[in-house]
């Protein structure tokens, strides 16, 4: 289990994790939250093998799609909020594929972060 908020050992910690990455981009985008008012969500990966990569895969994506609800939304036309909202998912990324303690996940998020 993983944490954009987690529940499994390292997984834990995750939720720790994204909680402050979501603080930093809360207030980046000018919203005080507290480590008790982030949002977190919570992401299984107990049913995941990260000794694969079809498993590292499938737990990034699922990583990445709970950093976008986590995130603060922005209207794609207040270019401030969109650039907050971004560096928010990217911060949360990091930090919960940080805590997963994964090589592959690791990997995974690099050569997608190269990507762009």
């Amino acid at each position: 289990m993983t944490t954009v908020t987690a529940a499994s050992g390292s997984v834990a910690r995750i939720v720790a994790a994204l909680s402050a990455c979501l603080i930093i981009g809360v207030s980046a985008s000018a919203h005080a939250a507290s480590s008790a008012d982030a949002p977190s969500v919570r992401v299984s990966y107990n049913d995941l093998n990260l000794a694969t990569e079809q498993g590292s895969q499938a737990l990034y994506g699922r990583i990445v799609a709970a950093a976008r609800q986590v995130c603060p939304s922005s209207d794609i036309r207040n270019l401030a909020g969109l650039a907050a909202q971004h560096a928010c998912e990217a911060s949360a990324v990091a930090h919960a594929v940080q805590q997963v303690h994964s090589p592959k996940v690791v990997a995974i998020s690099m050569a997608r972060a190269r990507q762009g």
